[in-house]
C-alpha cells in the first residue's frame, strides 16, 4: 500500500476530535503534528494518540515531515492559514468552506497552481454511500430526466449548543456558509454546476444569546443573513430550491429532493455520509428504499482527505479545490443576488465529481 500520508492539522477546535478518529483508523495517512493559537488545547484534543507532536503554526509549516496540511481553523482563516502551507510547498486540504470569500479563495488557488501543490477541501459527506447511492439512481436513469430539485435546512441557531458560536454570525458563516456547503455540493455532485442564481435573505435579530458552556448567557452580534433562500439553474437546466435558515424551530420536509420525470428520490441528509435513499416512480402508491449501491461504507469526516491523498497527480480530487471554489462561488453570488434583487450568473465552474464504487474503505490507488 505504500507510505501514508503524513498529515499536520491546524485548528484543534471540535470538529478535530472527528477527524482525528478518521485518520487513526486510516492506514494511508499518519497524523503526525498538531497546532493551535491555544497550545493547552492542542495538547488535549491528541492526548489520547501516542507520538503526535504539538507545535507551533511556524513549526508546523516548516516540518519536513509533513505531505500535507488539514485546515481546520475558522472560515475567516482558511485563506491565511492554507497560503502559509502553499508557499510551504505543502498540499492544504480544508474544512468547509475553503475560504470566507471567493477572492481569497481564488487568491489559495492560483498560489497552489504557482507552487504546483493541490487543494482540497470538504464535504466529504457527499462520498459516502447516501448522496452516491442517489447519484448512481440518476445516473443510471432511475427518475429519467431530471427536472428540478429542493434543498432545506431550517434551525434555530447554533448558538444553543456551540460554546463559541461567534464565527457561525460573522462573515463567512450564517446558515448559507455554514451549512449550505454539504446542500450546495450535494447538489452539484448529483446534478452538475451551477450557471445562475436568484435570491432572497434576511435576518431576524441583530444578537444572539449562547446557551451552553462558560459563556452562556453572553450576547453575541449578528451581521449575516440568517434566513437564506433562492433558486440554482443548473447547466444542465435543473432548477434546485434552497433555503438554509437558522431562524425556525424545525422543518418535516426532506433535506434533499430531486424529482423526474419518471420518478422522484428523497437523498439523505448531506451532513451524514449515509441514510435511505427513497424512489417513487410515477404511478406508484408509496416509496421504496434503495440498497446502498455506491459510496465509502461506514466512512467518517476525513475519508475526503483519504480519498484526496489518494488521487493520483494530475487527476482532479473528488473533494477537490476547483469543486469547493463553485460551490463558495455559487453560495457567495446567491447573497448578490439577495441584496441586489438581480439574477446574477456564475462565472465558475467545475466537473461533476468522479463517481464512488461501493466500497468499505478508502484505499490509495
Amino acid at each position: 500500500m505504500g507510505q501514508p500520508v503524513n498529515v499536520g492539522v491546524v485548528g484543534c477546535g471540535a470538529i478535530s476530535a472527528q477527524y482525528f478518529r478518521t485518520i487513526d483508523r486510516l492506514p494511508q495517512l499518519r497524523l503526525v503534528a498538531v497546532a493551535d493559537l491555544d497550545l493547552d488545547r492542542a495538547r488535549e484534543a491528541v492526548r489520547s494518540y501516542a507520538g503526535v507532536d504539538v507545535l507551533s503554526v511556524a513549526e508546523l509549516m516548516a516540518d519536513a515531515r509533513i505531505d500535507v496540511v488539514l485546515n481546520l481553523t475558522i472560515p475567516a482563516a482558511h485563506a491565511e492559514i492554507a497560503l502559509q502551507a502553499i508557499a510551504a510547498g505543502k498540499d492544504v486540504y480544508c474544512e468547509k468552506p475553503l475560504a470566507a470569500t471567493a477572492a481569497d479563495a481564488g487568491r489559495m488557488l492560483r498560489a497552489a497552481d504557482a507552487a504546483q501543490v493541490r487543494v482540497g477541501c470538504a464535504p466529504d459527506t457527499v462520498l459516502g454511500t447516501g448522496t452516491q447511492t442517489a447519484r448512481k439512481a440518476i445516473d443510471d436513469g432511475l427518475i429519467g430526466r431530471p427536472v428540478a430539485a429542493t434543498a432545506t435546512m431550517m434551525t434555530p441557531g447554533h448558538e444553543r449548543w456551540h460554546p463559541n458560536p461567534d464565527f457561525y454570525y460573522a462573515p463567512g458563516g450564517g446558515p448559507l456558509l455554514d451549512m449550505g456547503p454539504y446542500y450546495v455540493t450535494s447538489l452539484v455532485t448529483l446534478l452538475g454546476p451551477v450557471a445562475t442564481v436568484i435570491g432572497a435573505a434576511s435576518r431576524t435579530r441583530a444578537k444572539r444569546t449562547i446557551g451552553s458552556g462558560p459563556r452562556r448567557g453572553e450576547d453575541i452580534p449578528v451581521t449575516v443573513d440568517t434566513h437564506v433562500t433562492g433558486v440554482l439553474v443548473h447547466a444542465s437546466g435543473v432548477l434546485s430550491t434552497l433555503v438554509m435558515s437558522f431562524d425556525a424551530a424545525a422543518t418535516k420536509a426532506p433535506r434533499i429532493e430531486v424529482h423526474g420525470e419518471e420518478g422522484s428520490l428523497v437523498v439523505p441528509d448531506p451532513n451524514h455520509f449515509d441514510g435511505d435513499v427513497l424512489l417513487s416512480g410515477v404511478g406508484d402508491e408509496g416509496w421504496r428504499a434503495l440498497p446502498a449501491a455506491a459510496g465509502y461504507v461506514g466512512a467518517g469526516r476525513g475519508v475526503g482527505l483519504a480519498d484526496f491523498a489518494s488521487t493520483p497527480a494530475g487527476e482532479e480530487p473528488r473533494a477537490g479545490g476547483t469543486l469547493a471554489f463553485h460551490v463558495l462561488d455559487v453560495m457567495e453570488s446567491l447573497l448578490a443576488s439577495a441584496h441586489s434583487g438581480t439574477a446574477v450568473h456564475i462565472t465558475s465552474t467545475c466537473e461533476r465529481p468522479r463517481p464512488v464504487a461501493l466500497l468499505d474503505q478508502v484505499v490509495p490507488r
